[in-house]
């Protein structure tokens, strides 16, 4: 089906029309506004959520049913649905209305005191891993196969190691995306965030203040959480995360097969278009690359 082009206008027309109650509202385009999803504000304390391609509508029925339960066994504030929307005036398919939640995503300069950062948000996913994962949604296709294992990726992983040999130490990264499959969750699945990236966590006042866009959420190895630490985390910021989540060795070598996936499917697809997208890539594959030669496993 053709991506329908989502706009702030076309928001509002259906707000006005499902939601007369809200017609009056102003409506704003949220920036960035979202990769799976976009997201607009809907006067001053709500948002409005919508698809932005037909692969990314099963998230939309999955925080529907699961946002509200995980929400008050948390410690820190997500996105809670408030409103369901239909397809309407030319888009195809159903939306959200959620409670605002304030703050601006994260980024060091906003950040007090990024290891303390650090261990709330371990903290925050030390209860959601524990919070109980009986009929949640085992990783599949509705989340991109985050918590999955990491073989699910291993086709794209080696073909991008090939396509960028001579861009990188593509010899040391295919060492490290071999010590990450083999290092297999031999756990109870748990839940899992499943986009733990800076765009996704709220800081106010300096302090980590919410965590936003649970559409990869679901039940199974928690990895795929822990890739912040070699995105945004550094030196002791990232010494402190792990402490706090109690990564063992083989978490800690899935979580870096997680990164340095998306790194290198990054690097491949923006190397030449996108100087400042490509720029990021590499260092987040260094970072990597340097956290698996430090610790020699």
């Amino acid at each position: 089906m053709e991506q329908p082009e989502i706009h702030a206008e076309l928001v509002r027309r259906m707000v006005a029309a499902q939601f007369p109650q809200w017609a009056n509202l102003p409506v704003t385009a949220v920036e960035p506004g979202g990769w799976d999803n976009r997201t607009f504000r809907l006067g001053d304390r709500m948002s409005v959520r919508l698809p932005g391609a037909e692969r990314y509508v099963p998230q939309v029925e999955k925080e529907r049913r699961w946002l509200p339960k995980l929400a008050p066994l948390l410690p820190l504030p997500i996105p809670v649905p408030i409103a369901e929307g239909e397809p309407c005036c030319g888009y195809p398919w159903r939306w959200s209305v959620y409670a605002w939640l304030p703050g601006e995503t994260a980024a060091p300069e906003r950040i007090a005191d990024l290891s303390a950062f650090a261990v709330s948000l371990a903290q925050f996913l030390n209860t959601l891993q524990r919070i109980d994962p009986a009929d949640g949604p085992a990783a599949g296709p509705h989340c991109f196969f985050r918590g999955a294992p990491l073989i699910v990726y291993d086709a794209e992983t080696r073909r991008a190691l090939e396509s960028l040999r001579n861009a990188m130490d593509a010899e040391a990264a295919r060492t490290v995306w071999e010590a990450a499959l083999q290092a297999p969750w031999q756990g109870p699945p748990v839940w899992f965030h499943g986009d733990v990236a800076a765009g996704n966590l709220l800081v106010r006042d300096g302090l980590l203040s919410g965590v936003i866009d649970f559409g990869c959420c679901g039940v199974g190895d928690p990895a795929c959480d822990t890739t912040i630490a070699w995105t945004l985390l550094t030196g002791a910021s990232r010494e402190a995360f792990r402490a706090a989540l109690q990564a063992d060795e083989s978490l800690w070598a899935r979580g870096r097969g997680w990164a340095l996936w998306k790194a290198l499917i990054t690097l491949e697809a923006h190397l030449h278009t996108d100087p400042a997208k490509a720029a990021e890539a590499r260092r987040v594959i260094e970072e990597v690359l340097t956290d698996h030669r430090q610790r020699g496993v």
